[in-house]
């Protein structure tokens, strides 16, 4: 399997964007190109990875225009690697709306299984996505930020942004 990638610097620090043929597969923030290329390269060890800026281009906006506060159309080819109950779960995420957020447990709730506060927790967390299917909108019970893999400063300036 091929895999496209950029890595570009933004206001949160570093972003990468990879996708397949079937869309993008991987959104994810770090504090260096290096780690973020060695956490794709651990993701798709047996992926042929080519660096394309030219190609990702428009997902590299979508993202950016997100991270900023603006609303572009979300309307981007997703291919997640998961279970059905995580695919669930983050499908879920994307229709949670800007500025706005929810806990986990009410996250359990609207994909009926109320009881798996934990397991969305964790579907949370392996969100291969970030930004696109809005993780960092879930918080604790009560009010809490909570977890994010991204560091929870990241959490916190993407939420401030889109009250903006």
């Amino acid at each position: 399997m091929q895999i496209d990638y950029t890595v570009v610097k933004n206001s949160l620090g570093w972003l990468l964007v990879a996708a397949t043929l079937q869309g993008t597969c991987s959104v994810m923030l770090g504090d260096s190109e290096s780690e973020l290329l060695g956490e794709l390269q651990q993701k798709f060890p047996r992926a042929r990875l080519i660096r394309d800026e030219q190609k990702l281009k428009s997902q590299v906006e979508v993202v950016q225009d997100c991270m900023a506060g603006r609303q572009p159309s979300l309307d981007v080819p997703i291919d997640e690697q998961g279970s059905h109950f995580q695919r669930r779960v983050w499908q879920e995420l994307r229709n949670i709306p800007r500025g706005t957020t929810i806990s986990y447990s009410e996250l359990a709730k609207r994909i009926d299984r109320p009881k798996a506060v934990r397991a969305v927790a964790s579907a949370c967390a392996r969100n291969p996505v970030a930004i696109i299917t809005p993780c960092h909108r879930v918080v604790r019970l009560n009010g809490d930020l909570g977890g994010y893999r991204w560091g929870i400063e990241r959490k916190r300036r993407l939420l401030a942004t889109e009250q903006e």
